[in-house]
């Protein structure tokens, strides 16, 4: 349907608005070539809405509701707390962490979301988003910062696969200028976590910077910062156990590929 309305505006511009480029290519080339751009816009927009309708859901404490925006094997980090593996085990963190499901008088946790930045992989069965976020919760204020990955499913449905969100700056009620906070660590509160923390970092006032999904928009040259790497003790050192642990919940950093819209 979408390729026989996109003839139809071709054909409704007439030959002589389509550039000479266009017709050498042929029709059917360019109509492919703007379905392809069209099918990234609504995959980047989608998941612009999964994420925006998971801060949603923490608002109001509907973590049944927000498990179910992620895949069966999806990775949950959130500040310092080690690495949730799982569906099961992100709903199982959430009710733990924060109580069963639904809002409740006299507790506020606005989970407000900003400066999103969405990208798509060229086979476009892969996302990505940088996105900051504002919370307001009865402990204070908290500013984390996401680093997500989704995927594309067989039923042509978005999900969440890792959610990383580092905390760059936590405080009371007083202000981060007077009271900022540590960041959280893997025993401060149940459910303990299914792997170390990818990234051992501090907040504000000192600083971590999240590595970008995304290479500078103008160079093309991806800007990797120094991070340390940790979970060395998520199983012996050297073993087969120990190596994959360092693989799950990995942020990308901006060198893998991304899809681009045609430049002609």
């Amino acid at each position: 349907m979408r390729k026989w309305t996109l003839t139809a505006a071709l054909l409704g511009l007439g030959l002589s608005a389509v550039p000479a480029h266009a017709q050498e290519m042929g029709v059917d080339q360019k109509l492919d070539e703007l379905d392809a751009r069209i099918t990234r816009l609504e995959d980047m927009n989608q998941i612009e809405r999964l994420q925006r309708t998971y801060g949603y859901f923490v608002d109001k404490s509907q973590w049944t509701q927000l498990a179910e925006l992620f895949s069966d094997d999806a990775t949950l980090e959130i500040g310092g707390k080690g690495i949730f593996t799982g569906k099961t085990r992100v709903l199982e963190y959430m009710q733990t962490a924060f109580g069963p499901d639904g809002a409740k008088a006299g507790v506020l946790a606005n989970h407000m979301q900003f400066q999103s930045i969405p990208d798509i992989s060229p086979d476009g069965k892969t996302g990505w988003i940088r996105s900051r976020a504002y919370v307001m919760s009865l402990g204070g204020w908290g500013l984390p910062l996401y680093e997500n990955e989704y995927r594309k499913g067989a039923d042509g449905k978005w999900r969440i696969s890792r959610l990383t969100g580092p905390f760059t700056m936590y405080a009371s009620w007083d202000g981060w200028g007077k009271n900022a906070l540590n960041n959280t660590w893997p025993d401060k509160f149940d459910p303990p976590p299914d792997l170390p923390p990818s990234t051992v970092y501090l907040t504000y006032p000192a600083y971590y910077i999240i590595p970008f999904h995304y290479p500078n928009p103008v160079t093309g040259k991806a800007f990797i910062p120094d991070r340390g790497e940790v979970g060395a003790y998520a199983a012996p050192p050297g073993t087969d156990a120990q190596r994959q642990s360092l693989t799950v919940g990995r942020l990308v950093d901006g060198t893998q590929p991304i899809a681009e819209p045609p430049k002609n």
